[in-house]
């Protein structure tokens, strides 16, 4: 695409060239890392945590690129180059991306599910019950993603990543024949401070629920409500006959439902009968969850293959999103015509998955690592455990530090014993994070019931050492996760593949 092409799409860009030249700019990708510039690439100066892109527009240069994106003019133009001047690169990354890849959103069925836990699950389930149903889809979530034949390992560690991957990924989705697209909406991407899905057109928003987490980015807790709330807002130009699906159970359900305007919105609970489907008689299990589900009077029984009484909801915001899209483009489905595919659907790696290895105890592995998740994980597992429960579990570092002593607090209330380990420290310290877990800790003893070991591997073999036959060990935080950050920086890690070399 011509640079001149490219801004005939995208309004409010103000033009600083020493000639003409740059209309006939030929732009291949976009990219905001200064190490990915190139001839033919249009460089985005984005402003970073730790640097700003605008430092390196002489790098950027040196490596080929003629074009660049910034929110404050260099001192000097660089020859042979065009400079781009937008209010805020970060929100001006959004419409380029979606216009260079053509809009793919407005061609595609996009499903955004947004929520603090059960969002990848939700995803899984939801894509799952489309392909079962004989619909190609793709998906993006934080585990893994599905934008061609095969499910590939999400390896960014982002959720949602930057809007020219959303769009490029969406392209790809569409050139390989999928209708449909789920696609894990974040309160990041959300946000109009990064802007990530802005200009992305959804025919479904699904809510999960709303707990304590990523304060450190939102602010408080309005703020982070708000930013998932704008999933339900795009819904109102979405395209025709465009829904939402909501937690009736969580008490911020009002919230979406109203953001989602005139639009449809159907409710889900284990509480109420009175919403849309209803989940009733939850007979859960080491290994599967049974119920009966309700739907405008009518009663459906189904076994899903994966633990957990929190996959309930789960399974009704994929049924109720599956039956509302394949009811918008055909005849009429409702949830309960969807339960012969329930037996079918796969578990989510990281997500209570159980580890092996002739132990005469469980092993378990969740990414759970918000209080709202603790919150209904924990009694669940101690429910079905004979013995006692051990948990091992620590914190991000440098994020939300208000969830520290919840967690800590829950964890003590719950488990037996409680081995703190470190989660992703980054650069802030160890041991000063598992303090902080801590502080919600008052019924067990330093040294006797509680732990504090910040080399997770350690944590995990003392854990072990600890169990006898019928105690539960649950890994808590990782999950799915292929690293482990630390001050030293990134380090290889999968929770399950360590967990099963300790026990061998």
């Amino acid at each position: 695409m011509t640079l001149s092409s490219l801004l005939a799409l995208v309004p409010e860009v103000e033009v600083h060239s020493p000639d003409d030249n740059w209309k006939n700019f030929e732009i291949s990708s976009l990219v905001y890392d200064s190490r990915e510039a190139g001839p033919e690439t249009l460089f985005f100066a984005l402003p970073g945590t730790h640097t700003d892109g605008h430092n390196y527009l002489a790098e950027v240069a040196a490596r080929g690129c003629r074009a660049f994106v910034v929110s404050a003019l260099p001192s000097v133009l660089l020859p042979a180059t065009v400079v781009l001047k937008v209010a805020n690169t970060r929100k001006a990354l959004s419409p380029f991306a979606a216009a260079f890849f053509g809009n793919p959103s407005h061609e595609l069925s996009v499903i955004g599910v947004t929520g603090t836990d059960g969002k990848s699950t939700t995803v899984s389930f939801i894509h799952q019950l489309l392909e079962l149903s004989g619909h190609r889809a793709g998906f993006f979530s934080t585990v893994e993603w599905k934008t061609g034949s095969d499910i590939e390992v999400n390896k960014f560690r982002q959720s949602t990543p930057e809007a020219p991957l959303v769009h490029q990924s969406l392209r790809s989705m569409l050139n390989n024949g999928f209708r449909y697209a789920v696609l894990e909406s974040t309160s990041h991407g959300l946000s109009p401070l990064t802007s990530r899905l802005a200009d992305v057109r959804y025919a479904a928003a699904v809510f999960t629920n709303v707990t304590l987490e990523h304060l450190e980015f939102h602010g408080n807790v309005e703020t982070y409500r708000r930013d998932k709330a704008r999933l339900f807002e795009a819904l109102t130009v979405g395209p025709t006959g465009a829904f939402g699906v909501v937690n009736g159970d969580d008490p911020h359900a009002q919230l979406f439902v109203e953001a989602a305007g005139d639009r449809a919105v159907f409710r889900y609970s284990t509480q109420d009968p009175k919403a849309h489907l209803y989940a009733q008689k939850l007979e859960p299990s080491a290994d599967a969850l049974e119920m009966d589900l309700v739907w405008k009077g009518q009663v459906g029984h189904c076994r899903l293959e994966v633990p957990g009484k929190v996959n309930a909801e789960n399974l009704m915001a994929a049924l109720l999103t599956v039956a509302g899209l394949l009811s918008v483009q055909g005849p009429l489905v409702t949830p309960l015509d969807l339960l012969p595919l329930v037996p079918f659907i796969k578990s989510l790696k990281g997500r209570m998955t159980p580890v092996r290895a002739g132990q005469p105890f469980s092993v378990i592995v969740d990414y759970a690592h918000t209080p709202g998740a603790f919150e209904k994980k924990l009694p669940e597992v101690k429910a079905v455990t004979p013995g006692r429960l051990i948990v091992v579990f620590g914190s991000g570092g440098e994020r939300d530090r208000a969830k520290r002593p919840l967690q800590g607090e829950l964890a003590d209330h719950w488990a037996d014993l409680i081995v703190l380990a470190d989660e992703d420290p980054r650069l802030e310290d160890s041991m000063a994070i598992l303090d902080d877990i801590a502080q919600g800790i008052h019924r067990k003893i330093l040294g006797e019931s509680y732990w504090k070991i910040p080399s997770r591997r350690d944590a995990m073999r003392h854990a072990f050492s600890l169990a006898r036959a019928g105690d539960t060990v649950l890994l808590l935080g990782k999950g799915h996760e292929q690293s482990l950050v630390t001050a030293q920086g990134s380090q290889p890690w999968d929770e399950a593949t360590v967990a099963f070399e300790l026990l061998s």
